[in-house]
């Protein structure tokens, strides 16, 4: 008899949708992004201030996964963009299925740039691929220093961390030393921006960046 552990049925699967949502995304030339955080680390205010910079440069879509309110796809909204709500109704990520069923009301071919909120949650998230070109963690000051080596994996796949509320560092115990050195155990590679979704210190810095690499997508195309 042969045993299959139910997570790997659940991935294995998850698998095969993301292939097709990364197969729409890279035939449509667009760039879509895996926004991820825990509970309270500014994640959508971080999203505001980035669609303040370039809305009106790009065609952008977004999609929000929260577990049971669309408040979140509200203030999005309001930015003058499109907006899907997910609700997860209780499960603490978004997976390849939940977004290809909302990319029927989002289609990619209408965006250059695609926006994945996930669900707030430093663990699920970072095991189910959605397809998307790259992932983003923002991590907030206040969170502490104890996070990466404690939640190895969701910082371990990011490409960028937007350690964010950098405004309140003096007022906290973080170490951007030890933070700097945790990185490095575990993602070298990372590109970190420091930003404040409150001031908006920093968030200019990471929106030249992600034009940059939506450009580069696009030109492949």
């Amino acid at each position: 008899m042969v045993q299959i552990a139910l997570g790997s049925n659940i991935l294995g699967a998850n698998e095969l949708l993301a292939r097709k949502n990364r197969k729409l995304f890279e035939q449509d030339g667009t760039l879509v992004i895996n926004l991820m955080s825990s509970p309270g680390a500014g994640k959508t205010t971080i999203l505001e201030r980035s669609l303040e910079e370039i809305t009106g440069k790009l065609k952008i879509g977004v999609i929000e996964g929260d577990l049971y309110t669309d408040q979140d796809a509200q203030r999005i909204g309001k930015k003058g963009v499109e907006v899907v709500q997910i609700n997860t109704e209780g499960t603490c990520h978004l997976d390849a299925g939940m977004v290809n069923k909302a990319l029927e009301r989002l289609p990619a071919s209408d965006y250059q740039l695609v926006f994945i909120e996930n669900v707030g949650n430093l663990v699920c998230p970072a095991e189910f691929d959605l397809g998307e070109d790259f992932r983003v963690v923002v991590f907030s000051v206040a969170e502490g220093n104890d996070k990466l080596l404690k939640y190895p994996l969701i910082f371990r796949e990011a490409r960028v961390i937007l350690l964010n509320k950098i405004d309140l560092l003096a007022y906290t115990d973080f170490s951007l030393e030890k933070f700097q050195e945790d990185l490095a155990q575990i993602n070298p590679s990372a590109i970190v921006f420091l930003v404040s979704g409150r001031t908006g210190e920093g968030v200019k810095a990471w929106t030249e960046w992600l034009l940059e690499e939506v450009s580069k997508k696009q030109n492949r195309f």
